[in-house]
């Protein structure tokens, strides 16, 4: 069974490193690219993906602003925070809009992955480097 991932970042080439990644994982499907918090919620009620990877600052509407309507028309789906920031602030941020993890832009690529598997299997993953 795949995880369907629906990427949500302003950069593009965040969007393409994280597409082309995710293909070589054989259990995740990428169902959807968003580069704005309103797309990204707009995409998750079309898509329903199971996980969404969230950029916290984005335009439009931001990444918990994004999250908080995800979450409150889809509690089945799960949103891992991929963001440049480390702060505490940001996590607690997302947390508090619903994300079930967190991962900083400069941490490995199995990180993200294990993020993603840990809150499909309904636990929380809070990671800041």
């Amino acid at each position: 069974m795949s995880i369907r991932v629906l990427i949500a970042d302003d950069h593009r080439i965040i969007r393409d490193g994280l597409l082309l990644l995710f293909t070589k994982h054989p259990q995740i499907e990428v169902v959807g690219e968003a580069v704005n918090g309103r797309e990204a919620v707009t995409l998750t009620d079309d898509l329903l993906p199971d996980v969404v990877v969230m950029d916290i600052t984005m335009p439009i509407l931001d990444g918990p602003g994004a999250t908080e309507q995800i979450i409150a028309r889809h509690p089945a789906t799960r949103v891992v925070a991929l963001s440049m920031h480390t702060e505490q602030y940001f996590q607690d941020k997302m947390r508090g809009a619903g994300a079930s993890g967190y991962v900083a832009k400069e941490a490995a690529w199995d990180n993200l992955v294990d993020a993603i598997e840990a809150v499909v299997d309904g636990k929380t993953c809070f990671l800041d480097g």
